[in-house]
């Protein structure tokens, strides 16, 4: 299977401390990968490193056929490459379709996309397909939780992209809410985006993923599917603690 993302011998440091150890994996062309581990591991700090947020000490990012360990931010997302955060960081006082407008700030000014027509009849299109066509001149600080998480995504989608990197976007979500999440990233795959996903609801990444890469102390110790995560002792010992925790661990 052809790979679209792929990290080769990546370190970094800060100061003198190493958060991330000569790392390599690979993430398959329409894959659903999971990016799991125990809390600073550095999964974050990979996701920072492939967006471009950090510069890497040593090795190699490739994205699309293309090296990119050079690239800046703006370029790797109009290179195919977009990201949400495990924070929200959507505008609370503007509309659900003025922050979705701002997904595509990378190809224009941003003062100039919330008064442009194409840009609301794409949002608009956007948030239709993820099933939030209902409320585009809601503000965003009067909507729940769970339906500002799914605005984000929306929100990264209108940068177009082939990789999608989502982190930890189940986190503070109800069974209901982490279920409407789970269905719009399906179609998000379904729609031939590759999605890396850094993750603690084990449930979730059973049900979404078909490819698992699991960190510890800033080194990949496992990359497999997810039925084989849970037989490796390596995993067992470092993050699932028994074959059966993957079934009921979620983010604290």
């Amino acid at each position: 299977m052809k790979h679209v993302l792929q990290l080769e011998g990546v370190s970094k440091s800060f100061g003198g401390l190493k958060v991330i150890d000569d790392v390599s994996f690979d993430v398959p062309a329409g894959s659903r990968t999971a990016l799991i581990g125990p809390n600073g591991a550095g999964k974050s700090t990979v996701f920072n490193l492939i967006s471009g947020v950090y510069p890497i000490d040593a090795g190699r990012i490739t994205a699309l056929d293309q090296d990119i360990t050079g690239m800046s931010v703006a370029n790797r997302v109009r290179h195919g490459i977009a990201r949400s955060f495990q924070n929200i960081r959507l505008m609370p006082h503007l509309s659900t379709l003025e922050n979705v407008m701002l997904g595509e700030h990378h190809f224009s000014r941003p003062w100039e996309l919330v008064g442009s027509r194409k840009a609301g009849e794409r949002a608009r299109a956007t948030l239709e397909r993820a099933g939030l066509g209902t409320y585009p001149g809601q503000v965003v600080a009067d909507l729940p939780y769970g339906i500002q998480k799914r605005i984000e995504v929306v929100r990264a989608l209108m940068a177009q992209p082939r990789i999608l990197l989502l982190d930890e976007p189940a986190a503070g979500l109800n069974n209901a809410e982490t279920d409407e999440l789970r269905r719009l990233l399906q179609t998000v795959s379904d729609s031939g985006i590759t999605l890396l996903v850094v993750e603690h609801d084990m449930p979730f990444v059973r049900d979404l993923c078909n490819h698992v890469v699991v960190l510890n102390f800033g080194r990949k110790i496992f990359e497999g599917t997810p039925e084989s995560v849970k037989q490796d002792p390596a995993v067992l010992e470092a993050y699932l603690g028994t074959p059966d925790a993957m079934e009921s661990r979620h983010a604290a």
